[in-house]
């Protein structure tokens, strides 16, 4: 590996922190979205103090796009006072294919694109997950229940990849790279899917977030997580890592999954980040974790993950 040809190493290379650890709506009934000021300080002062220097702003939490020009700006200046970037924004189950919705939401992917430009993130992220069904909602674990599936039809399909090379064009104007994240059920959710999909749309800032953790933790038979990533990893241009203990029936009669740390989990990151980088990944990664202490559980991940990367003495 030559490290003239290497813009990151294991001390700087991007890596942000999920906000799956704050509440979206609080206790009384309001959103972190609308929250004070002084509330956004306490959240980024918590990320600051367990050694992130990134945030991936997921609008699940805050929507960039639905703030206003002043409170995005603020956003920007309390992260920025406790030296916490803000890398990215995740637009999740806002499908430009969902049924009644499609073209709503591809407006508001547009204005996400606009604020991330305009707050300096590094990747626009999306994907074509679509809101949890009631059953996901009540389930402890939402991927133990059947969610919504993209049609098996070419109209539809051939209407997604217009719609997210639209996308791309426009971040790709701004500046932006954009990220299609992997997800079950989706015209994303298997690794050859997943890989056409990407050259359907045939641009070149329009990349892969090969989140296979997301199709490890199915209660149902998955592909091999060693070939999904063979595949995928080379259109990688972010990833969020995440990992999950796994056992099934050698009958396929059953299978369960449950959070657990990188190191300890199905997918073996070490030989995975090796691969990665070997096949010329560079982007940022988010560390995301469910359940228990998100937060604490992402900056162990983040400092094993450090080990993983290469030296600025690699050659």
């Amino acid at each position: 590996m030559n490290a003239s040809l290497h813009p990151f190493t294991r001390e700087n290379w991007p890596i942000a922190v999920c906000m799956h650890g704050f509440a979206p709506i609080a206790a009384d009934g309001s959103r972190l979205h609308d929250a004070s000021g002084e509330s956004w300080d306490a959240m980024f002062r918590q990320i600051a103090r367990l050694g992130f220097t990134a945030v991936e702003i997921a609008d699940s939490h805050i929507r960039p796009a639905d703030l206003s020009p002043t409170r995005r700006a603020e956003l920007a200046a309390i992260a920025n006072s406790h030296g916490v970037e803000l890398l990215s924004v995740h637009v999740q189950r806002q499908s430009v294919i969902q049924p009644g919705r499609g073209e709503q939401n591809l407006a508001y992917a547009h204005r996400a694109i606009d604020a991330a430009a305009e707050l300096g993130m590094r990747v626009f992220s999306t994907g074509l997950h679509q809101p949890f069904t009631e059953a996901q909602r009540a389930a402890l674990w939402f991927w133990t229940a059947q969610g919504p599936v993209d049609p098996d039809d070419a109209e539809t399909r051939a209407l997604a990849v217009r719609r997210l090379r639209e996308l791309g064009e426009h971040a790709g104007s701004v500046g932006l790279p954009m990220s299609l994240e992997m997800y079950e059920d989706t015209y994303l959710g298997t690794a050859d899917s997943a890989v056409r999909l990407i050259e359907e749309i045939g641009l070149d800032n329009v990349g892969l977030n090969p989140d296979i953790g997301n199709l490890v933790r199915l209660h149902r038979p998955i592909e091999d997580w060693r070939e999904m990533h063979e595949k995928t990893l080379p259109y990688a241009n972010y990833w969020h890592v995440k990992n999950y203990m796994r056992d099934e029936a050698g009958d396929g009669t059953w299978q369960t999954a449950v959070p657990t740390s990188l190191e300890l989990g199905l997918i073996n990151y070490r030989a995975m980040v090796a691969h990665a980088v070997e096949v010329g990944f560079r982007g940022p990664f988010l560390m995301e974790q469910y359940g228990g202490d998100s937060l604490g559980v992402c900056a162990s991940n983040r400092d094993y993950l450090r080990t993983l990367l290469p030296d600025s003495t690699d050659a």
